[in-house]
């Protein structure tokens, strides 16, 4: 049991915290990209992105897994976005880095979704039952190069955009 909850309960919560801190996430990046901050967006995407990170860690493992490694870095790439959001209030160089690591703590999601869908979706795993096959590492290639440009993007435009409350 993790926190009183079934393994197939847990599971749920997670999934579903999972699913709700990308949806925000989207929200959020395309609100970057048109140079809005939209604060409450920006707190359920941080607050639910930080909730799929930690609660990841409470899965039974026998040893340190991928999944594992991907909480840390979200956890690290969260540890600099958050302070620059509500610490450094995007001030100067803040603003950028902030972007930056709103849109890598999304990818990091997406690429944890697009995994999942591989191992779950019974289509997509005969596609790639291994995972290094070409459907999807061509998958996850569009998805980086997508979350690069659509990053850039914002990136550029918030920087830009006059900055206040949505």
């Amino acid at each position: 049991m993790m926190l009183g909850m079934s393994l197939a309960t847990f599971t749920f919560v997670h999934v579903l915290i999972s699913l709700i801190a990308i949806a925000s996430g989207l929200v959020v990046l395309f609100g970057l990209l048109s140079g809005k901050r939209l604060d409450r967006w920006t707190a359920l995407f941080l607050t639910t992105t930080v909730l799929t990170s930690v609660s990841g860690f409470g899965f039974p493992n026998e040893h340190v897994t991928p999944g594992i490694k991907l909480g840390i870095i979200s956890l690290v790439v969260l540890a600099i976005t958050i302070p620059a959001r509500y610490t450094f209030h995007m001030a100067g160089a803040w603003r950028s880095i902030y972007t930056i690591g709103a849109t890598l703590a999304l990818y990091l999601n997406f690429f944890v979704l697009v995994v999942q869908l591989f191992e779950k979706v019974p289509a997509l795993k005969e596609l790639a039952p291994t995972q290094s096959e070409p459907p999807f590492l061509i998958t996850q290639l569009v998805v980086l190069v997508a979350f690069l440009t659509l990053g850039i993007l914002a990136t550029i435009r918030f920087r830009r955009a006059i900055p206040h409350a949505a």
